[in-house]
């Protein structure tokens, strides 16, 4: 990576595809981590410079979903409290069963998931997580793959955060990117 900040980027580009995918509760919110904490003017600037990067690339903007945001928050906050960086669910769920957990309800002909992850140690800006992922090939087919129609957001900042993190305070981003029809 370019530049003095050390990052830890991850992506999952191949969409999960499920026909009549099936509802499912609500996943429990992840364990709370008393060193987290939300960052919503980092999530909305995310999302502006993702939707300013798409049109700007000659695709649709995208649009808020709460169910991802609720699962890309969750998501965010179990890695923080259990000290891990992955798509999957520190239990070992698949990324595309923990999404679904939030946004698969209903059946439907058509449904697929994404997801982009950065953590960053101390704080990152939303400017520096968009030129992040628009140098990772992973990143960028997700920024860019024309099927997503809706998205959901979390930055969470973490103080001593265990694990991986080895006691820093780091930024976590998690991005889910969505369709279903």
């Amino acid at each position: 990576m370019k530049g003095t900040l050390r990052f830890r980027l991850s992506a999952i580009v191949a969409a999960v595809t499920a026909v009549a995918v099936m509802g499912s509760p609500h996943a429990a919110p992840a364990r709370p981590y008393r060193g987290a904490t939300v960052m919503p003017a980092l999530e909305r600037s995310v999302l502006s410079r993702i939707n300013t990067f798409r049109v700007s690339s000659g695709r649709r903007p995208l649009h808020l979903s709460p169910r991802l945001g609720a699962a890309a928050r969750s998501h965010s906050l179990e890695m923080a409290a259990e000290g891990y960086f992955d798509h999957a669910s520190a239990d070992g769920t698949p990324l595309w069963r923990r999404i679904a957990s939030f946004y698969g309800e209903g059946s439907y002909e058509y449904w697929a998931v994404g997801e982009n992850l950065l953590w960053a140690p101390g704080t990152v800006s939303a400017a520096v997580t968009l030129r992040q992922w628009e140098e990772s090939p992973q990143h960028l087919a997700n920024l860019l793959s024309p099927q997503w129609r809706v998205i959901g957001v979390s930055a969470v900042h973490a103080t001593a955060a265990p694990g991986v993190y080895d006691g820093q305070d780091v930024t976590i981003v998690t991005v889910d990117f969505g369709v279903r029809r």
